[in-house]
């Protein structure tokens, strides 16, 4: 995403008409993003169920190239696929997609409206912290009560104050943990974005 000039990120497709070459390509970032899922990195400061990967990644790059609509899509699907081989009952994919789509949604819509480098930093940034703002209380009214029917509260609470024994609720936990980590793990997503949207963008838009 360098250049001489801020025009560096390709112009997004002027309307959201969904020809074969869309299509196409939300079907590839899709199954692409269902591939990154599967492969979860553990962290040694995050509690064991909660672990990394880069599954927005492919849904960051459709929304900046077929646009905003196109990203939520590729979330959709990919956590669609997901609940296939999960033990969540839905419940983790459906708290994943919502905070994916708020994450791309975002950073397609202010790029659509800023077409250019600084638009596509400012989007991208926007939506990680959304996505961060907004794992709160989708955690936490909806993702972590469901939990609760199979692992107690206060075990999951315990694997939070292993890490730091100064948490007391599942809120606090949430908040010194979950909020950050997700803003890191949106930033991570946009940095690999930026180095390697250039190259894949034409790709994706039918340019040579």
């Amino acid at each position: 995403m360098s250049g001489a000039t801020e025009n560096t990120l390709n112009r997004p497709q002027t309307n959201q008409a969904f020809g074969i070459r869309t299509i196409a390509g939300i079907g590839v970032l899709a199954a692409a993003s269902f591939v990154l899922q599967m492969f979860e990195i553990a962290l040694p400061f995050m509690p064991s169920f909660i672990k990394f990967d880069f599954s927005d990644l492919p849904a960051l790059i459709g929304s900046f190239a077929l646009g905003p609509i196109s990203g939520v899509l590729i979330e959709l699907i990919k956590n669609i696929l997901h609940t296939m081989d999960s033990g969540s009952f839905g419940v983790g994919e459906l708290s994943n997609f919502l905070l994916g789509a708020v994450f791309v949604g975002i950073a397609g819509i202010v790029y659509r409206k800023m077409n250019n480098k600084k638009g596509a930093l400012i989007g991208s940034v926007a939506g990680a912290a959304a996505m961060a703002v907004m794992c709160l209380p989708f955690n936490y009214f909806i993702v972590y009560p469901v939990y609760y029917n199979f692992m107690p509260e206060e075990t999951i609470l315990s694997m939070y104050q292993a890490i730091v024994p100064g948490v007391k609720s599942i809120f606090q936990s949430l908040l010194v943990f979950n909020v950050p980590f997700t803003f890191a793990k949106g930033m991570v997503n946009v940095l690999i974005a930026f180095l390697i949207y250039k190259r894949i963008s034409p790709l994706l838009k039918g340019r040579n």
